[in-house]
């Protein structure tokens, strides 16, 4: 018998994640200037790890949600989308998800589409705007605006009143060989244009790193994969923000 074949689009259980974990996440967190998030990654085929790293985030006091950066699948295959989102839906709290470079493989990127959402989205978590990009350009054969400016600059222009900082999250950064590096600076230079840009938060790597990558004061932290059993802490407060690394 066939259990599954790589293009299976058959959707089985809960579908559009994202919206409904941001319309969560701007709901619960109105008016908040404190807000404290983790950042996942790389989970792909490391189901038992990504299950201690869903107890544990459970286990986090004050946490207000999680984003997962990108890499939930290994192949793009419908079954290892719906078995991460069936882990992940463990977690007290909402979450987004990120495409990543293994989640276009195949159809992956139109299941990830139907199971979480869109390549590009943002949402606001208090005082603080989330954008949240599509940075695979490899994948795309660089035929494709990626990142894709357009959305990022309608974005910013449909800032809602209230909104004092900004985190970017991704899963390839910039300089990495997935990021269309030809723009990586353009880049830069548009995503600062946001209020007060407090750090960037990308996966894809598979190890832990901080680095202020343009010399500009803004520091891009990389999340390790799932097999790493760790994942980023932070805590943005009204006048600065905090940074952890937990291990699981």
């Amino acid at each position: 018998m066939i259990e599954y074949h790589p293009y299976d689009l058959d959707i089985d259980g809960e579908t559009g994640i994202n919206a409904k974990n941001m319309q969560r996440i701007e709901a619960e967190l109105e008016g908040r200037k404190r807000i404290t998030f983790a950042v996942i990654s790389d989970t792909q085929r490391w189901y038992d790890e990504t299950e201690e790293a869903v107890e544990s985030l459970n286990g986090q006091k004050d946490l207000d949600f999680v984003v997962h950066t990108g890499d939930l699948s290994d192949f793009g295959l419908k079954l290892e989308f719906e078995k991460q989102r069936d882990i992940l839906n463990r977690l007290s709290v909402p979450y987004v998800c990120i495409l990543g470079n293994h989640d276009c493989l195949a159809t992956g990127e139109e299941v990830f589409n139907r199971i979480f959402g869109e390549n590009n989205f943002s949402f606001n978590a208090g005082n603080v705007h989330f954008l949240c990009l599509n940075t695979n350009a490899l994948e795309f054969g660089y035929d494709t605006a990626i990142p894709d400016f357009q959305y990022i600059r309608n974005d910013r222009q449909s800032l809602p009143e209230g909104i004092e900082k900004t985190v970017a999250a991704m899963h390839a950064g910039p300089f990495s060989e997935q990021f269309n590096n030809n723009v990586a600076y353009f880049f830069e230079q548009t995503i600062t244009s946001f209020p007060s840009l407090q750090f960037c938060v990308y996966g894809h790597g598979h190890n832990v790193s901080a680095d202020e990558l343009f010399e500009d004061g803004v520091m891009y932290y990389e999340c390790a994969s799932a097999n790493k059993r760790s994942y980023l802490l932070f805590t943005i407060n009204e006048n600065d923000y905090t940074y952890e690394v937990v291990s699981y």
